[in-house]
């Protein structure tokens, strides 16, 4: 495995409360991931610190071999680690189109100018590319506040990726979209992704969800990493099935696929 992101012995407390703890982790470049865990058991808290909106209160993170332990946010992202949040950051009262090239002049860093006005041709069609790819491109003048939630959510993923990142952290990417959405809204995210080698790793409840589209999963509990590899594995680790996902979960799977018999 091509290795581009490392953390060793990461850890983060708060006061006398520990939120992470021993955490080893290694992302190859390309890889699709899913993070499981209750609320509270530091998923997001791994997130934040790789993304730098936390600092480690000791560890090492690695990327490409180098440490970026402790750098800013916007350093991270410059570097290709990206990332999209549980409730979309969108401009609601401007078009789709809009708030790509929003995210396109931000990720370049274009100021505009009376001389060199920020939307032009070459970023219109860049925005228009990316509109296809996550199949959104039919929104492309609808106003962000009038769409359904599971559309925003690709929009604001598809916002996390202009800078065409080594690696994209999703946070609940299903959450507040219906159940008959969920899946089709995964397909599209998981294809558009694949289409430019971005590794992902996705926080997850549903695990249909994590079964269908993650190869490898990473289990949390209280702060350090419970189980860590092929998915299968993972959720059938007894520790997994007592501690996170519930002991009945493929025992109504086996049974489903066993045509109902009990």
């Amino acid at each position: 495995m091509n290795t581009i992101l490392e953390t060793v012995d990461l850890k983060r407390t708060f006061g006398a409360v520990v939120a992470a703890s021993n955490i080893n982790i290694k992302i190859g470049a390309g890889e699709v991931l899913g993070v499981i865990g209750s609320n509270g058991a530091g998923k997001t808290t791994f997130v934040n610190m790789v993304t730098g909106y936390l600092e480690p209160s000791s560890g090492q993170i690695l990327f490409h071999g180098e440490s970026i332990t402790g750098k800013k946010t916007r350093d991270i992202t410059r570097l290709g680690i990206c990332r999209s949040f549980q409730i979309p950051q969108l401009f609601m009262e401007l078009t789709v189109i809009d708030n790509i090239i929003i995210a396109l002049t931000v990720a370049r860093e274009v100021k505009p100018s009376m001389l060199k006005p920020t939307i032009n041709k070459e970023i219109f069609d860049e925005a228009m590319d990316i509109l296809r790819r996550f199949q959104i491109d039919q929104y492309a003048e609808s106003e962000v506040g009038v769409l359904a939630q599971g559309i925003r959510k690709l929009i604001d993923i598809a916002m996390a990726t202009v800078g065409d990142p080594e690696l994209l952290f999703l946070d609940e990417p299903t959450s507040g979209v219906s159940a008959d959405e969920k899946m089709q809204i995964m397909d599209v995210l998981i294809s558009a992704l694949k289409s430019t080698k971005t590794a992902v790793l996705f926080i997850e409840h549903d695990m249909e969800i994590i079964e269908k589209f993650a190869p490898r999963v990473i289990a949390f509990y209280e702060g350090t990493v419970l189980a860590d590899g092929d998915a299968a594995d993972v959720l059938e680790n007894e520790k997994v099935r007592e501690f996170v996902i519930g002991k009945e979960f493929h025992r109504q799977a086996e049974t489903e696929q066993q045509g109902g018999i009990a």
